[in-house]
């Protein structure tokens, strides 16, 4: 059996790499760590000051620019841990004055937690999740 020592970086694949990487930035305050070239693609490297996160955004030449769609075999959706309830809250009212589209604050299946859904400017379906 394979052996893990942790996770190491989401990378996703996005339509517009500035356009995605300021978003990010912006919403949920991701910074950028590095910036990569390769052979068909450009990627940013992006890190979470308080959680330490590394997520990467790539933009592909190849890429169709069709937007990001759960029902296709691949991933379903991405899901970010936030402290607490409170905290989501907090995040519904900041979306709310930014004008993005959210769910309401809805309860996780043992009731302790709770959980908010929204999508980036890819379509990509994410979450906030408090365990509670």
């Amino acid at each position: 059996m394979t052996t893990l020592a942790g996770f190491s970086h989401l990378s996703l694949s996005v339509i517009d790499l500035d356009r995605s990487t300021e978003w990010y930035r912006e919403v949920l305050g991701f910074v950028i760590d590095s910036r990569v070239e390769g052979d068909g693609f450009l990627r940013n490297r992006l890190r979470h000051p308080s959680a330490g996160i590394t997520l990467t955004l790539t933009a592909h030449e190849a890429g169709d620019g069709e937007p990001f769609d759960e029902r296709r075999t691949g991933m379903d959706h991405v899901s970010f841990a936030v402290p607490s309830i409170e905290d989501l809250h907090n995040v519904k009212a900041d979306f709310e004055a930014r004008g993005i589209e959210h769910s309401e604050v809805k309860p996780t299946a043992s009731g302790a937690g709770g959980m908010i859904t929204f999508r980036d400017p890819d379509n990509i379906q994410l979450e906030l999740f408090a365990a509670g």
